[in-house]
């Protein structure tokens, strides 16, 4: 394998551990790790209905709505990732339920699903979005069961964090 190869396999290893960080980063509520993902100056465009500013600015947003729902959980997949030098370009596909409960005590599942569509930039070796345009594809709200109790914890006394 030549170096070139083998440094683009590694920039997209950085690229999808970042996406990761930012799934970690909202299920934990870690403001900090989320700040990570986004170069300072990001845009973040979740479109009108959601959220259109700076990359800090939605993970803000985020951290404050977040702690009303009883739990949440982003899952990530089908990363697509295309390397330009120092610039990259990704898709991938979420699949975030949140979980509230309502006045009836009743467990509500709310699911999206869509796609980040993110301009990446590396500097100093470090790889971060510098634009993200979300890409909402459906939604869907259910009762849910809610048979066994959630066992992680939404800061970062959870167990995952090593």
């Amino acid at each position: 394998m030549t170096d070139t190869r083998l440094q683009e396999l590694l920039d997209k290893q950085s690229i999808t551990e970042a996406v990761y960080r930012y799934a970690r980063s909202m299920d934990r509520l870690d403001r900090e790790l989320g700040y990570s993902v986004f170069w300072p100056e990001a845009t973040a465009d979740y479109h009108e209905q959601m959220y259109q500013g700076s990359g800090h600015g939605f993970i803000d947003m985020c951290m404050e709505a977040h702690p009303t729902f009883h739990s949440h959980s982003h899952q990530f997949t089908n990363v697509l990732i295309h390397i330009d030098g120092d610039t990259a370009t990704s898709e991938t596909y979420g699949d975030v339920t949140l979980r509230r409960i309502d006045d009836d005590g009743n467990f509500v599942d709310m699911r999206n699903l869509g796609r980040y569509v993110d301009r990446w930039e590396r500097r100093d070796g470090e790889w971060r979005i510098i634009a993200r345009t979300y890409l909402h594809d459906f939604d869907q709200t259910n009762q849910s069961g809610g048979l066994f109790t959630t066992t992680g914890r939404r800061d970062r006394s959870d167990p995952s964090y090593f």
